[in-house]
């Protein structure tokens, strides 16, 4: 089932500016749960962003040095969930 998958709160400051760091997935690769899918990075931190269920990366629809926020679709994921 293909779903958009969200940043989710990763616990920042308010105020903090999040940029995709790296993606770890590229588009057509697979990903198993719990595996990290990104990076993103604040002004104080790292945070790896894992993946919600297995599956397939479809899109990735942030790039790179993006700026975005908790709640912001930032992939379409293909997970195995029917």
């Amino acid at each position: 089932m293909r779903v958009e998958f969200e940043l989710p709160d990763i616990g920042a400051k308010a105020g903090d500016k999040i940029v995709v760091a790296f993606w770890h997935v590229e588009e057509d690769e697979e990903f198993v749960e719990g595996n990290d899918l990104m990076e993103v990075s604040t002004d104080n931190a790292t945070f790896n962003i894992s993946a919600p269920s297995t599956g397939k990366l479809v899109e990735i629809l942030v790039q790179e040095g993006d700026a975005v926020e908790p709640g912001d679709a930032i992939a379409i994921i293909d997970t195995e969930d029917s």
